[in-house]
């Protein structure tokens, strides 16, 4: 089990005290969202490392297209992925074992920190 998959869970055993039916998109986007700020992230501390170093790289139209379409790409992996069987499976792995629950408050503060991070070096730039 990876850790987005114990994140997955934990979002989704939060949440589905509270919204029973809605459980699974909540937590379905907070791990893409979680995965797509990531990547910003890094895209943008490697831009921002790139353009001191010199590097030619490709202009910035061509890297928001590229993002977006790996967004859109991490959205359905994450929703074909978490929706069928490999949910099922991740409940029963996790019910053998002890059960593990991140701080839903951290979590959410992790997606909010990453995000904020990527936005203070993109400005910086």
């Amino acid at each position: 089990m990876t850790t987005f998959d114990l994140f997955y869970l934990s979002i989704f055993n939060h949440y589905k005290t509270h919204f029973k039916r809605n459980a699974n998109s909540i937590a379905v986007i907070y791990i893409s969202l979680l995965q797509i700020a990531l990547v910003l992230l890094l895209g943008a501390f490697f831009a921002v490392f790139f353009e001191q170093m010199h590097v030619n790289t490709p202009s910035s139209s061509k890297v928001w297209t590229l993002f977006i379409i790996f967004s859109v790409t991490v959205y359905f992996r994450n929703w074909l992925t978490y929706t069928g069987k490999k949910r099922s499976v991740l409940n029963a792995k996790i019910s053998k074992n002890k059960k593990v629950a991140y701080n839903i408050w951290l979590l959410w503060l992790l997606l909010l920190g990453c995000i904020a991070l990527a936005i203070i070096i993109i400005l910086k730039a």
